[in-house]
């Protein structure tokens, strides 16, 4: 991602580096030594607007660390979501770039300015929501995260 973009979408530092795996317990093997110790989380099913569409998934998640930057594993398990997509694409590995953001509604219109499309979303409640943005030719997609405590 450019200065400029970067710049342009005042984004903070990089928060989270997600990757897309097809095994978790797999990739614990490998990354635990460069990222771990690892938490898991199995949510369950979750609901997202996805290209959309209400959709359900379920997917299983792993999160280390490499300094102040989370690195997450997920795993598809089930139902329609841009980790599915990206696995039925042939790929794995790295899938998003994590950035916390103030104002999730203003900061999505702002990227959208810049070629940016919300292909999966979530509000949960007034101050936590969470868009995953992707631009045509650019197989990285960005995600932003509005987390305020309260």
């Amino acid at each position: 991602m450019s200065d400029k973009i970067r710049k342009q979408l005042n984004l903070s530092n990089l928060n989270q580096v997600g990757f897309v795996v097809r095994d978790i317990k797999q990739a614990l093997a490998l990354y635990e030594p460069l990222f771990g110790p690892f938490s898991t989380m199995d949510p369950g099913s979750m609901s997202y607007t996805y290209r959309g569409q209400e959709e359900e998934c379920e997917l299983r998640l792993a999160f280390g660390s490499s300094g102040d930057v989370e690195i997450e594993l997920i795993q598809w398990v089930s139902g329609g979501c841009p980790h599915k997509e990206f696995l039925d694409a042939g790929r794995e590995g790295m899938h998003h770039l994590r950035f916390i953001v103030d104002d999730l509604d203003k900061d999505v219109k702002a990227a959208d300015a810049l070629g940016y499309e919300v292909i999966w979303t979530k509000r949960w409640h007034e101050g936590l929501a969470v868009a995953y943005l992707e631009r045509s030719g650019d197989p990285l997609v960005l995600e932003f995260f509005e987390h305020h405590a309260g």
